[in-house]
């Protein structure tokens, strides 16, 4: 398989569907599986053994992004509350009341997808079933914007009004959304954020990861000892949401949907 920039052939494509079903499918059985009592770690461990179960890798585990000098110790990111991203597995107790993000990839022959959803444990309040729900309707405003001819500010822009159209809530600047397929983060990097027009162009045959990333409170982010878990400065809950598309000359397909 050759390599042209961005823009991904025919068979690569084609991997990448199979990839992003599987993914999908993944996610669902862990959205199933998250309830009162659950601990992080075992919806890690599941994760993990699902791919596994497929013949496929955990884009994740033991990955070392840049900038990083510790590789990442888990299958899942898995951001409970006022966790923003990148939370890692293990002890914590899922509660009612909850809300969980869950975020991972995985690599099918070669190449990679990513997808992340938000999940109440239970019964969550009002607050909580709104934040979910803008954060997915951004994610679906920003795949709309995502098309051949358009930019990546064209999908920020999308992302940024919708949030504000929609809620009080406010999108988180300093992260956001990628390229992905050859490697599990390419260029360019899409903000949640933008201004029409602006910034890369996009092309049918690009596959990116778009993730809307959205707080209750203030925008403000903190990165935790760790070196990986963001989390909010004033504490309010986060939602995140992400589909691995593939740029068109008309709508997005969106590799990673889940039934």
């Amino acid at each position: 398989m050759a390599k042209q920039g961005f823009i991904k052939t025919a068979e690569e494509i084609e991997i990448m569907r199979e990839g992003g079903k599987r993914l999908a499918r993944i996610l669902s059985a862990l959205r199933d599986a998250v309830k009162p009592g659950v601990t992080t770690r075992e919806l890690d461990l599941l994760a993990e053994k699902l791919m596994r179960e497929g013949g496929d890798e955990p884009a994740f585990l033991h990955y070392t992004p840049e900038g990083m000098t510790i590789p990442y110790p888990g299958t899942l990111c898995i951001s409970v509350n006022d966790e923003i991203v990148h939370g890692i597995g293990g002890a914590r107790v899922l509660k009612e009341g909850d809300i969980v993000g869950i975020d991972t990839g995985l690599q099918h022959k070669g190449l990679f997808t990513d997808s992340a959803m938000t999940v109440p444990v239970g019964e969550v309040d009002e607050v909580a079933k709104k934040l979910i729900a803008t954060t997915e309707g951004a994610l679906m405003a920003a795949i709309d914007a995502a098309r051949g001819g358009n930019t990546v500010g064209d999908i920020g822009y999308a992302i940024e009004k919708y949030v504000k159209d929609h809620s009080n809530f406010v999108v988180v600047e300093e992260l956001g959304g990628h390229g992905v397929g050859y490697k599990q983060h390419e260029d360019p990097h899409i903000s949640n954020y933008g201004d029409r027009g602006q910034g890369m162009r996009l092309k049918p045959g690009m596959t990116i990861a778009l993730e809307p990333i959205v707080n209750e409170g203030t925008r403000y982010i903190k990165l935790m000892s760790d070196g990986y878990t963001f989390v909010t400065r004033d504490h309010k809950r986060s939602a995140h949401f992400e589909h691995t598309i593939l740029i068109t000359d008309g709508p997005a397909e969106i590799l990673t949907d889940r039934e």
